[in-house]
């Protein structure tokens, strides 16, 4: 007599994906904390205001197709390491707290980004360790197109929720592709002019965004024969100058550190970190300056090091120290000690960072329904302001972050670019009024 036999069907587990970090984002976890979140924001204006669910609904929606985002970090032995997350997505919040807060996972899904709104904005806040500004700017404006579909569905009638085909998914460590061996250090360790002033009260962070036309910039950029990246650098350094300095001779340089997206010199669509930093320096030796010889001395400065070789020194040099077969067997708290002291010296080495992420491509059908973007990053040892540019079509938003109490350099800053001849429109989160 036949026995039948239940077919049995064995539950094969679902593999977790993990990934490792770039080489840039290993310092981040190593010194983050609620004082140097490494939080940056980057946010997009509408011109009507936000419907919380569609948003969340969005985000549901996009973050799935996003591995780069779909992730939660791990801390293994000898280095920190990204696995797949798989969890609701973080709860979208109407924006009641000052930004670029410490994001801590047990407490957000444990993802590595927040999305919040306020009006007719929409804010995504990433940790460093994701991406950089143009991983935050690819997922930001998909989640956007996403948000726009689901208000106005018309707008997906032929696309449905596809993603747009310029929007990269490469996951590619771009600075181990391209590193070469045996490149010297080229960061400059040199201690840089630090601002001082009374600060905010403790978790309070002042904002402040200077609206230009960009067409009238590059006039007055072009008038002193410099980029419009340059010129802004100028700027700063000539406001530190005259407001601080008062136009006299200073016993350091000051010196603004200018983060270079490495993707156009070495044919990369990562969506991971790849950037390095140079530095625009101006050491005020003689008695006095005036604007257009300190523009001479910043062009000088930033164009020696704009060429790929200087560059791929640079992070190669880093990577050097990652790749190190004498350092991969040490344990993670004694690389964590290690980078801490590193980044100790080499923090104040600039007065300030600038990092410029450029002109944000829309697609025509979503233009319509877009005002602006804007962008700022959080605060690190010694750099209590710093500066943060973008652009959509003619219109530049300049934005400070800073923690000092007065605004001196920031109204400094806006005031001769107004005296250039450009109309500067400026807004401030409340901590400073114009």
């Amino acid at each position: 007599m036949k026995r039948d036999r239940k077919k049995e069907t064995k539950k094969i587990p679902r593999q977790v994906r993990w990934d490792k970090l770039d080489n840039t984002a290993h310092l981040f976890p190593s010194i983050a904390g609620e004082n140097m979140t490494n939080v940056y924001r980057i946010g997009v204006t509408l011109r009507e205001e936000i419907r919380k669910d569609c948003l969340q609904q969005a985000l549901d929606m996009v973050l799935p197709k996003f591995d780069g985002f779909n992730l939660r970090m791990r801390t293994g032995v000898f280095w920190y390491y990204f696995e797949e997350n798989g969890k609701k997505a973080p709860r979208v919040t109407e924006e009641s707290m000052f930004p670029c807060r410490f994001i801590r996972q047990n407490r957000n899904h444990n993802y590595l980004f927040r999305v919040t709104y306020y009006k007719c904005r929409i804010n995504l806040e990433v940790f460093h360790v994701l991406t950089d500004g143009m991983g935050g700017i690819n997922f930001l404006r998909e989640l956007t197109y996403q948000y726009l579909r689901l208000v106005h569905p018309e707008l997906g009638e032929k696309t449905g929720d596809s993603l747009s085909i310029d929007t990269s998914m490469s996951r590619e460590d771009s600075f181990v592709r391209n590193y070469k061996k045996s490149k010297p250090s080229g960061f400059n360790k040199e201690k840089a002019y630090l601002i001082h002033g009374d600060k905010l009260p403790a978790g309070e962070f002042g904002v402040m965004h200077g609206q230009m036309p960009v067409s009238e910039l590059k006039k007055v950029a072009h008038r002193y024969g410099v980029s419009l990246n340059e010129y802004l650098v100028s700027v700063f350094v000539w406001s530190v100058y005259t407001e601080l300095l008062h136009g006299m001779p200073g016993g350091r340089p000051i010196r603004v550190a200018v983060p270079v997206n490495l993707r156009p010199y070495f044919d990369s669509d990562t969506t991971k970190n790849f950037f390095v930093m140079i530095s625009a320096e101006f050491r005020p030796t003689k008695p006095s300056y005036d604007f257009e010889e300190v523009v001479a001395l910043i062009k000088e400065s930033l164009r020696s090091q704009l060429n790929k070789e200087h560059l791929e020194d640079l992070f190669s040099y880093s990577v050097s120290n990652q790749m190190n077969k004498l350092m991969r067997p040490v344990p993670l708290f004694i690389k964590n000690l290690a980078m801490r002291l590193v980044y100790e010296k080499s923090a104040v080495a600039n007065t300030t960072t600038i990092t410029n992420i450029g002109s944000i491509k829309i697609d025509e059908k979503y233009q319509p329904y877009i005002e602006n973007f804007h962008a700022f990053i959080a605060m690190s040892k010694g750099q209590y302001l710093k500066g943060t540019v973008c652009s959509y079509q003619d219109t530049l938003v300049f934005t400070f972050s800073s923690v000092f109490a007065e605004a001196l350099v920031q109204k400094a800053f806006f005031r001769k670019i107004a005296d250039d001849g450009v109309e500067v429109k400026i807004e401030t989160n409340g901590v400073y009024y114009e």
